[in-house]
């Protein structure tokens, strides 16, 4: 059993106390806060060790969680690492594109597992298509929440756009080749709402969409490639797939025939199940997992970097977008 204590006990970092108490592998000796109010209550109300320092929270456990604002994120990492400690960090793994490149290095050839908190992984719509032959080429998302003053203290794409980004950059395993993209600050200092045109090196081309100002929560996904249609929906937890064959597939005998100018096509509709189940809690079991089993976490230091460099491109890329509006309208 691991030993795990908790850094940051906000609204997630209780959820996190929650789900780790759920799970066997782990034995939750305690928590830390800043506030010692918050870390008083959160300690009686599960009944775990209060502890008054990460130092002394680090010298009792074996991995440590990190629930923290994000811009504390690289500083309590490091101490980590140096105390020789496995962690899971919530996303986005660092606040600046040079510390996620640092805390990368740090962790390099270390004997540390390290996982970043991109909980839409474990989304049932998203593991529904794990065994589909997949080759994207446009893929359209959309992100919408409703005005939520929690975590506008950073733009709409650090916010909410980076958990497609990471699921996009997962489907499309090839790099990026341009960014377009605009966004509008409505009630908070940066983007309230933005959009990105991504084209990848192999011609695969990614529409996305983020808004925390909707008055509508949504949060789906479509994927187009020569022979199919995928429709994910990570709010409703449903999936569809909508495959294109030249000749009816054994046992598919529900198969809609289609007329086209290249010859009869037969349109088979899948909807694999989408097993309910606790994101957070699945991601931290697969933690566990990867440490006890020695094996590679199911998201990398690396592939939260590579979230974070596509979200501060895209970042860049409205703020020129702003100044060129700016400059025509002088």
């Amino acid at each position: 059993m691991l030993k795990i204590g908790v850094l940051g006990l906000g609204h997630l970092g209780k959820i996190h106390v929650k789900c780790i108490q759920m799970i066997d592998q782990y034995e939750l000796v305690g928590v830390f806060d800043v506030n010692t109010k918050t870390t008083t209550k959160v300690s009686e109300e599960y009944g775990v060790q209060a502890f008054d320092s990460v130092e002394a929270l680090l010298a009792a456990v074996d991995v440590v969680d990190i629930v923290t604002p994000t811009v504390t994120h690289f500083e309590l990492a490091k101490q980590v690492v140096e105390a020789g400690k496995h962690f899971f960090i919530e996303k986005p793994i660092t606040h600046t594109l040079k510390e996620a490149q640092e805390l990368c290095a740090l962790v390099k050839d270390q004997p540390i597992k390290a996982q970043v908190g991109h909980v839409e992984r474990f989304n049932p719509a998203l593991l529904a298509i794990e065994d589909k032959d997949l080759d994207p080429m446009f893929v359209e998302a959309h992100r919408l929440s409703m005005f939520n003053p929690r975590g506008t203290d950073v733009s709409v794409v650090l916010d909410l756009m980076i958990h497609d980004l990471d699921i996009i950059l997962k489907l499309i395993p090839h790099e990026v080749h341009s960014v377009q993209a605009s966004g509008v600050a409505i009630v908070s200092p940066s983007a309230d709402i933005a959009n990105a045109r991504i084209e990848f090196k192999n011609g695969a081309i990614v529409n996305i969409t983020a808004s925390r100002i909707s008055m509508k929560n949504m949060r789906k996904l479509r994927v187009f490639q020569s022979d199919a249609y995928l429709s994910l929906d990570f709010l409703n937890k449903k999936t569809e797939v909508v495959r294109i064959h030249e000749e009816i597939p054994a046992g598919k005998d529900n198969c809609m025939e289609l007329d086209t100018t290249i010859g009869k096509r037969y349109i088979e509709l899948d909807m694999p199940e989408a097993k309910p189940n606790n994101a957070i809690k699945m991601e931290l079991e697969a933690f566990a997992n990867s440490i006890l089993n020695n094996q590679p976490t199911k998201v990398a230091l690396e592939d939260g970097l590579k979230a974070l460099q596509l979200a501060y491109w895209i970042m860049d890329e409205i703020e020129k977008h702003q100044e060129r509006v700016t400059t025509k309208l002088k």
